[in-house]
């Protein structure tokens, strides 16, 4: 047998088995339980398999992408909501054009925050180029969905890289953004393994304005960093202005509410070239020494 010959199985794959099965007439009513567990949706989906779902959600992404050599990421964090500059000026037009005050107010806001859809994307460009030629590249991750999560795939996609897409079943439903990598683009039920697929492969975390899921995901990493549950990792935040005035963090000092040097957890950046020269500083990005 030649080496990269694969050995004769001596039992069928559960793929093999499942498309092999026979209808039974006399067990295949409903209510039956002749079904294979692992083909059951009725099954799987009862309460009490909810660590079996949960184990199934953790093991999913980690295999995938695993074979599709993804070993360390960028994680890039921040609202949904935030346009593309140019989506943003035709709402800035349209709502001139109606002359209704508030809209136009509105519109301006998000005019403004469009540079950060901007920074983003030119960061993702950056990062994906720079890191395509290493044998180990560095991979762009985001929560799949709008805003600056399209964001970061839109600017991986565009200079040819892959990007990973981490998407949740919301109330109202989000749809992954067009482009993630398909082999990458996973859904998730449960909150807590998506975190957790956040942050086990990354090397550093970029966190753009955003609400409540944004500020969840930053304080999440910042915690586990600070009880050094996690190994620390560089967190750049996009924008002084924005997260001096949402976060004060003289005031958690002051007060004792968190430690000297724990302001020192995060480094605020204001462009996707200043971001990517903190990084580069890190022993995993560092560019390699000249032969």
């Amino acid at each position: 047998m030649k080496p990269t010959e694969a050995p004769t199985r001596n039992f069928p794959t559960a793929k093999e088995e499942t498309r092999a099965l026979q209808p039974h007439p006399d067990y295949d009513g409903p209510g039956s339980a002749y079904q294979l567990a692992f083909n059951d949706d009725q099954f799987l989906l009862r309460q009490d398999m909810r660590a079996i779902r949960m184990q199934l959600e953790l093991m999913k992404p980690e295999l995938l992408q695993n074979e599709q050599g993804v070993k360390s990421t960028i994680v890039i964090f921040g609202s949904a909501r935030i346009l593309p500059e140019e989506s943003a000026k035709a709402l800035l037009a349209a709502a001139e054009q109606s002359g209704d005050e508030a809209a136009i107010r509105q519109a301006r806001s998000k005019l403004a925050m469009s540079r950060y859809y901007e920074e983003a994307r030119r960061f993702a460009q950056i990062a994906t180029t720079t890191c395509a030629d290493r044998a180990r590249p560095v991979v762009i991750a985001t929560g799949g969905g709008p805003g600056i999560m399209e964001a970061g795939n839109r600017g991986a996609y565009e200079v040819g890289g892959k990007s990973v897409g981490l998407n949740i079943v919301l109330p109202h439903e989000q749809y992954p953004n067009p482009y993630i990598t398909p082999e990458l683009c996973f859904r998730f039920h449960y909150f807590g393994l998506r975190k957790m697929h956040f942050l086990m492969r990354a090397i550093a975390l970029v966190c753009f304005p955003g609400g409540f899921g944004t500020l969840d995901e930053l304080f999440e990493s910042l915690t586990l960093i600070q009880t050094k549950k996690s190994r620390p990792r560089p967190i750049l935040l996009f924008g002084r202005e924005f997260w001096s005035r949402l976060i004060n963090i003289d005031l958690l000092l002051e007060t004792g509410m968190i430690s000297p040097g724990d302001e020192k957890l995060f480094h605020y950046v204001e462009t996707a070239e200043e971001a990517w020269a903190v990084l580069q500083a890190q022993p995993e990005l560092a560019a390699p020494a000249a032969a």
